[in-house]
């Protein structure tokens, strides 16, 4: 009972947990993803919208798991459509959750193979990356909120000078004329904006662990809102930078920015390592939660031990990562994990609180 007691987060590392899980690969690429999508500078527009449309899906999640404030999702769905059922969509909520983990190991791999460790075998990069991960989750969903709570001002620092010092190499005329192909491109990228900013979800897993329970629409308003100027800022700058051609180019945009630019005056006259390293325990943070997430789950579902879960789940995810033979099959297994989330997270909440209202379950 103590250790339960103890593992509490508190309303700021709630939201910081949201924040890192939306805030991970997609930074790097959502620029090019977009403008692929829609072909104009316009998708800033679209990145709002996206902002808009999640924030809408997480007040639903919050709806629903603040009848159960005791309970995970995997615990509380079982009450509201049966154990069989129940049990069917928390399986599926655990692979969603072991395809993000493998997602961003593979990403980790392929942006420090290629920028920072040149010919370091894949495993070496990964394995200490995946023990740190295992021995944090070892300790909980408090440990997991304070590292959190301490990587994300790092984040938002360095992100906040790369974004300062690439405006001078910004351009405004690329981002001109606003909507000149009028409203369609713009809902046409909708859908990719809307898929980066997945990260509400693990809402329906933590809830229970708020010391405040009540603060949650506060906490996910606050995370979507400081993960909108992160992602707009990002685009902006980007199409800014190299306009809309030159972003579909680049593999990973924003990179690309912090290394167009060179400054003298500074300690650092190359930001891209920079970037790269706090980017990573930003990635770190995310692969994380999944992991939590995922082996408190299957914990949960086959009322196992959640140590002996983590070990077991630890191989599997890094077998996973390792299926993409290239980047572009990886970036294919994003968009999986995308559709994934819109099937589980759009349209299946609501159904379920309206079934938990008109049952009359709750805890």
């Amino acid at each position: 009972m103590g250790k339960e007691k103890a593992d509490k987060i508190t309303t700021l590392q709630a939201t910081v947990i949201i924040l890192s899980f939306m805030l991970a690969a997609g930074l790097l690429t959502l620029p090019r993803v977009t403008v692929e999508d829609s072909k104009t500078p316009d998708v800033w527009i679209s990145t709002i919208l996206a902002g808009g449309i999640i924030f809408l899906s997480g007040w639903i999640i919050v709806k629903l798991s603040q009848r159960f404030p005791e309970s995970t999702f995997y615990q509380y769905v079982q009450r509201i459509i049966g154990r069989a059922a129940g049990k069917v969509i928390g399986v599926l909520l655990v692979i969603y959750f072991v395809c993000i983990a493998g997602f961003e190991i593979r990403s980790v791999e392929e942006v420090t193979a290629f920028f920072l460790l040149e010919g370091t075998p894949a495993w070496a990069i990964s394995a200490p990356f995946m023990w740190i991960s295992l021995y944090l989750c070892m300790g909980g969903i408090g440990t997991i909120g304070r590292i959190c709570q301490i990587i994300f001002p790092i984040t938002a620092s360095i992100f906040l000078l790369i974004c300062l010092l690439g405006l001078n190499v910004f351009e405004l005329n690329n981002l001109r004329p606003v909507l000149s192909e009028g409203v369609m491109p713009v809902f046409k990228a909708l859908k990719v904006t809307t898929l980066t900013f997945t990260g509400t979800e693990c809402m329906l897993i933590i809830l229970c662990r708020m010391e405040k329970p009540k603060r949650a629409t506060r906490v996910i308003g606050l995370a979507i809102g400081i993960a909108v100027v992160f992602y707009i800022t990002a685009v902006i700058l980007c199409i800014g930078a190299f306009s809309v051609e030159g972003v579909m180019t680049r593999t990973w945009p924003f990179l690309d920015l912090a290394r167009s630019f060179e400054v003298e005056y500074l300690v650092f006259e190359r930001f891209e390592s920079l970037l790269l390293s706090i980017w990573i325990m930003q990635i770190f943070s995310t692969f994380t939660i999944a992991f939590y997430c995922a082996s408190l789950g299957i914990s949960q579902i086959l009322n196992r031990s959640y140590s002996k879960t983590l070990f077991i789940l630890l191989p599997v995810i890094y077998i996973l990562s390792q299926i993409p033979k290239n980047l572009n099959e990886l970036f294919s297994f994003g968009t999986v994990i995308g559709n994934m989330a819109i099937i589980l997270y759009a349209l299946l909440p609501l159904p379920l609180l309206l079934i938990s209202h008109w049952r009359g379950v709750r805890s």
